[in-house]
């Protein structure tokens, strides 16, 4: 699976996906499934950089003194909204206002994606952010952030 990235605006991000056929219905639920349990962690702020004292430990966990000082300080890391997935053909999309998760978040998606790729249905390739000319983007009503001129894309 190809990885690429375009612009990128966090509050208003779309994931392009292309498989290698048109999805079935089982592969979607897959897809979409795995999109829903990645945006509800990043909802309730599973995606924190501030916070990974368990990651910053090293391989030894044992007995870990895990502060929660530490995690009281960190900053909120939460993201805000998440649209249906689309499809069109092998191409599926799906728009995300990131809010303030961190930029882990998208290597945990990334990682996620990747195994389905080899366990589930062959994915070509991931696009995140911008826009596909072929495939016109329409407001996304759910934003928090809509332009004054016709949404979030303006």
């Amino acid at each position: 699976m190809d990885v690429r990235f375009r612009e990128v605006d966090p509050f208003n991000c779309w994931f392009w996906l292309r498989f290698a056929h048109p999805p079935g219905q089982g592969e979607r639920a897959y897809v979409e499934t795995a999109f829903d349990s990645w945006f509800y962690l990043g909802k309730l702020g599973g995606f924190n950089a501030e916070n990974l004292q368990a990651q910053e430990a090293g391989a030894d966990l044992s007995w870990l003194a895990w502060e929660a000082e530490t995690a009281e300080q960190a900053l909120p890391a939460l993201m805000h909204n998440m649209g249906a997935m689309e499809y069109q053909g092998e191409w599926a999309r799906c728009w995300l206002d990131l809010g303030t998760s961190d930029a882990f978040a998208l290597d945990v998606l990334i990682n996620t994606l990747r195994q389905i790729d080899r366990d589930v249905v062959e994915l070509l390739e991931l696009v995140i952010g911008g826009r596909n000319e072929d495939w016109p983007i329409e407001d996304e009503p759910e934003s928090l952030f809509a332009a004054s001129n016709g949404g979030p894309l303006g």
